[in-house]
């Protein structure tokens, strides 16, 4: 039952958000049309930031993620009241993200799916312990349903929920995911969320190709491990400057004129970003330049400060999906240098000759290592600044379908991992969770 209503949840919620994104392009030539309809949409964005505001002050937890949310109730240092929730994180993500900020849509699935797994336990009158179970199986279905991936509700909600292995949540949380999914399934099929060619078949005989091979996959999880170092001080800087400079609300009046801005200066940053990811695996990386790297690394840096002032202002959205589109233009990044460098194992043509902003480009052709780079820098970005290398390996094997490539991405999130750790870098969610319980004791007082 909660994975079948979670996965219905879901699904609307990801239907509504992939409306604005399928009519973004013909948005723009309205715009351009006249100076009255950038008026009127101005004043559209005006409107969204006033609904915003009065979601979030009706109902804190609707701020972010969600996912800091749900481990705080689980640790019982936080209620929800699950209808609420539900029903104002629904509106307020499909408002945000849906008007172009960059934000996640996976954070709030997995709150709603929460909420979902409370509100069934809470109305058949569950004890306490069982409510915790079917809070955790509502979560795991509701990441299943935003990404189709199933198996990584699962190992999310024992990694990064549970920390603990236990029969109970493994297979309440199995049974809901896999119902969640099946159900996401009938409204989208079961194609993955990216569209990545298929990877290259990697070396199985020892040889100093196989050697050379997994050098470059851990030199790529240490390159995105240290990319992983900024991301969540960025973030608690952010949210603390709007606390201290912005009355509430006006915390979402700059993101969203932005967005607005950003409509016409670079429209792949808008949103989570799931589209960028597959225009860069259909890349041509035959005829890499210089120029190419300085694009890469600015649409990195453009995208790592949008999703930083974003999800800053409070406004109802994650940073799940924005930190998977990161790791991809790292990867895309370390891919580039390797081309440079003449060091890449083997580069084929993945599309055409044009480049990256082709959308001619043909995602069906056979990839290359430097689509593995891409595919393997997001679970090493997402391991490294989530500190859960199991869930981030399963989640991207899942939705991009690279199901061969397993070991490669596991030495890529390990190191990743190792190399985050080495670098202090504390998991995002658990440092998001500190914040709130600081500024509930501080309310308290």
């Amino acid at each position: 039952m909660i994975g079948a209503f979670a996965g219905l949840v879901v699904s609307a919620f990801r239907y509504l958000l992939e409306l604005p994104e399928t009519f973004r392009p013909a948005l723009i030539g309205l715009l351009q049309e006249s100076y009255l309809n950038l008026t009127i949409y101005g004043a559209v964005l005006f409107l969204a930031t006033l609904v915003l505001w009065k979601i979030v002050a009706l109902e804190s937890l609707t701020s972010g993620s969600g996912i800091p949310q749900l481990k705080g109730e689980l640790a019982g240092d936080i209620s929800m009241h699950w209808l609420r929730v539900l029903v104002l994180k629904f509106i307020g993500g499909v408002i945000a993200i849906g008007c172009g900020l960059s934000l996640g849509r996976e954070g709030p699935s997995v709150q709603l799916g929460g909420c979902v797994g409370k509100g069934v336990s809470s109305l058949e009158h569950r004890p306490q312990v069982e409510q915790r179970f079917l809070l955790m199986a509502g979560s795991g279905a509701g990441l299943a349903a935003a990404f189709n991936a199933p198996l990584a509700g699962v190992i999310f909600c024992l990694e990064e929920l549970s920390h603990t292995f236990s029969p109970t949540v493994l297979m309440g949380t199995i049974a809901a995911s896999v119902t969640a999914t099946v159900t996401s399934r009938i409204f989208f099929g079961a194609s993955p969320v990216f569209h990545i060619p298929p990877l290259p078949a990697f070396s199985a005989v020892p040889s100093l190709s196989l050697l050379w091979e997994y050098v470059l996959f851990a030199l790529l999880g240490v390159f995105v491990g240290c990319l992983a170092k900024l991301f969540t001080p960025s973030l608690t800087h952010s949210l603390d400057w709007y606390v201290k400079n912005l009355a509430p609300e006006w915390r979402a009046v700059g993101p969203l004129f932005m967005a607005g801005a950003l409509l016409f200066i670079m429209p792949e940053i808008l949103g989570g970003g799931a589209g960028l990811v597959d225009r860069l695996a259909a890349a041509d990386f035959t005829a890499v330049t210089p120029v190419w790297l300085l694009m890469l690394g600015g649409l990195f840096f453009a995208k790592f400060f949008f999703t930083v002032i974003c999800f800053g202002s409070g406004v109802p959205g994650g940073i799940f999906l924005p930190m998977l589109v990161l790791g991809a233009v790292g990867g895309s990044f370390f891919a580039a240098a390797a081309g440079l460098l003449g060091v890449m194992p083997d580069i084929t043509a993945m599309g055409g000759s044009a480049g990256i902003w082709d959308a001619s480009l043909d995602s069906s052709s056979v990839g290359s290592y430097a689509t593995a780079f891409i595919v393997f820098g997001m679970a090493g970005y997402f391991a490294a600044v989530v500190k859960a290398p199991v869930t981030g390996s399963i989640l991207i094997m899942e939705m991009t379908g690279s199901y061969p490539a397993l070991l490669p991405l596991i030495t890529v999130t390990v190191a990743a991992y190792v190399t985050a750790d080495s670098l202090g870098v504390e998991p995002v969610y658990d440092v998001l969770l500190e914040r709130t319980r600081r500024i509930k004791r501080a309310l308290e007082k």
